[in-house]
């Protein structure tokens, strides 16, 4: 029996990359907005997209909470699929 890698079909993040969330938080809510919402330098002190990649990926706990809100803004704007 081989250790396969577990599916991630209930993953609603799956296949999305941490720069895309980003990205789309800082379109939707602003950095100000993010900086009100997850208190952290790297959206309240000279966001940049980058910055805030770098310390997201090194800090497991702000990764979490912009994941979360990104769920969050997911709910209340599903993306709209085409056909």
């Amino acid at each position: 029996m081989t250790n396969a890698t577990p599916t991630q079909h209930n993953n609603p993040l799956h296949g999305i990359k941490l720069e895309q969330i980003v990205t789309d938080l800082a379109n939707y809510y602003g950095w100000d907005g993010l900086a009100e919402r997850i208190p952290v330098n790297c959206f309240s002190n000279d966001p940049s997209i980058q910055s805030s990649l770098k310390f997201l990926r090194r800090t497991p706990w702000a990764r979490d909470k912009v994941e979360a809100l990104y769920l969050t803004m997911l709910s209340k704007n599903p993306p709209i699929k085409s056909t």
